[in-house]
């Protein structure tokens, strides 16, 4: 079995509604009285399903976890593991070990009940798929990315709830992504309500069982689980369990965490045993960079053009940006902050982006400087003309590809309190220049509600214009609401995502033309 199938299904262990079982999995101790556990070679459970793709998502199989190009057929030069950094020295025909302590072993064995063993199980041949020498304790928080229920969720839900029964909790609160809809703002007429419910039948379970194993309350749902208003932000060299793209991208690269990109449901699984796997993007090694990006633009950079230059050359490979800082002043800052979420989120989702370094920006980057540059590096130069190169390639995935939009998304990942203030000015500014009262189409902010009531708390004014304009909050996941049945077919949507251009049918455009776009409800031709 090829090691990147095999991986793959590891991910999805505890999807398959099993959790491994002890003759996968076998323990032997070490002369010198370690104890190693060694995956046995073999197939595991595949998940069942038929395969097929439903018509309404064709314009999401490309994507950064499984290589799958436009035509619906892998890429045969995608060699990715999707972790956001590939243990190419892991050898894939091997059985691999990883040292256990004692009171691992221990709960492996089944020293703490028949069910966390099985979390255990699970994880320790996680981490020896990928070649981990051994578990760390986790600090902080962790992050999860299961949020949403539809009936092909069912074997996790009842994985986790097998947990819960038993008693099991995180090793702290956690924080969760944002839910899949919004029945409050968007998604409110009986029609769309009926879709939601459809969709996401499973949903109330999921929820539940959520916050048996220690989720935080609802209105800290959100991507963003690092913003100060959500709270989610360890110290740097924090060893955490993080899964969500650009979560996981911003903590290692932002905040100098440490933790590999973990697939739905694996970061629940290390939650449970306060321990995850040791490799990748938590090792020094793993996190040295082997690129060096040399951004050479003439003006400060579309951070989200940037953001996929970047994936689109490195896949999943750490690289060191220079030529950035001068956009940072005085380092990150609440100010500045989404500069890096929407070149990361971009990083993460036009490749597969685990970990980056600006120089003089970032914590590694600050403390090590280039002795993060890794032996042999390559150089890549994103200039003015690779910018536009970048962009102009960014296909229109519109059904009616000369359409008029007929919505507006600002924030994916979710908008920051300065964004939603920025984008708020100027938008009822510009409607107040031109004589508007209301802008053409509906534009809805993507926001935690953590964040919004902060900003309502500060500018309750300007939120009270913004919505008169036509200014939609809401806390839902931008994507889950591209992804609902039939969207690309009714909606042609504009974003300021390059995330969500990448996973939808949206079409990505500057600050300014969306600016127009709000106006006129229509796309300058300058812009086409």
């Amino acid at each position: 079995m090829k090691r990147r199938d095999f991986v793959q299904t590891v991910g999805l262990a505890s999807a398959s509604g099993v959790f491994l079982s002890a003759d996968q999995l076998a323990a032997k101790t070490r002369p010198d009285g370690a104890v190693a556990a060694t995956q046995k070679p073999g197939t595991p459970q595949e998940v069942p399903g038929t395969g097929e793709v439903p018509d309404w998502v064709k314009s999401m199989l490309e994507s950064d976890m499984d290589g799958i190009g436009p035509d619906g057929k892998p890429d045969p030069n995608y060699n990715a593991t999707g972790t956001g950094h590939a243990r190419r020295n892991v050898d894939p025909n091997e059985a691999h070990e990883m040292t256990l302590t004692a009171e691992e072993q221990a709960i492996l064995d089944g020293s703490e009940g028949d069910i966390k063993a099985r979390v255990m199980k699970t994880v320790v041949a996680f981490g020896n798929a990928f070649g981990a020498t051994h578990l760390v304790d986790l600090g902080g928080a962790p992050h999860t990315s299961m949020y949403n229920a539809p009936l092909f969720m069912e074997p996790m839900i009842e994985v986790f709830e097998k947990c819960a029964d038993a008693g099991l909790t995180s090793y702290a609160p956690f924080t969760v992504n944002p839910r899949a809809y919004d029945l409050y703002n968007v998604q409110n007429q009986p029609h769309d309500q009926a879709q939601v419910f459809e969709g996401y039948p499973l949903q109330p379970r999921l929820e539940y069982v959520l916050m048996r194993l220690g989720a935080r309350d609802f209105n800290t749902r959100s991507c963003m689980c690092y913003l100060p208003e959500v709270g989610n932000r360890p110290e740097p060299g924090t060893m955490v369990a993080w899964a969500e793209s650009s979560a996981t991208n911003f903590g290692n690269s932002g905040l100098g965490l440490r933790t590999n990109r973990l697939a739905c449901g694996m970061e629940l699984m290390c939650a449970l045993v306060g321990k995850a796997p040791y490799f990748g993007l938590m090792t020094d090694e793993g996190r040295m960079a082997t690129w060096v990006v040399d951004v050479r633009t003439t003006k400060e950079p579309d951070w989200g053009v940037l953001g996929a230059a970047i994936g689109i050359k490195m896949v999943e490979d750490v690289s060191y940006i220079i030529g950035v800082d001068q956009y940072f002043e005085g380092g990150i800052t609440p100010e500045n902050l989404h500069k890096l979420k929407a070149m990361g989120a971009s990083t993460a989702s036009n490749g597969a982006v685990g970990l980056y370094h600006v120089e003089n920006v970032t914590p590694d980057a600050i403390e090590k400087g280039r002795d993060l540059l890794a032996e042999g590096y390559q150089t890549y130069v994103v200039d003015d003309a690779e910018i536009a190169r970048i962009y102009d390639n960014f296909p229109n995935l519109w059904g009616t590809p000369d359409a008029n939009p007929t919505r507006l998304f600002i924030g994916c990942p979710h908008n920051t309190y300065h964004e939603v203030v920025y984008w708020g000015r100027k938008i009822t500014e510009e409607l107040e220049r031109r004589g508007q009262d209301k802008v053409a189409l509906p534009i809805h902010v993507f926001v935690s509600v953590v964040t919004r009531n902060h900003v309502l708390d500060d500018h309750p004014l300007l939120v009270r214009d913004m919505k008169r304009a036509g200014m939609n909050f809401t806390n839902m996941c931008t994507l889950m609401f591209t992804g609902m049945k039939g969207f690309s077919d009714r909606e042609f949507c504009v974003t300021n995502s390059n995330k969500t251009r990448k996973y939808s049918s949206a079409r990505y455009f500057p600050d300014d033309v969306l600016l127009e776009v709000a106006m006129t409800g229509k796309i300058p031709k300058s812009a086409l």
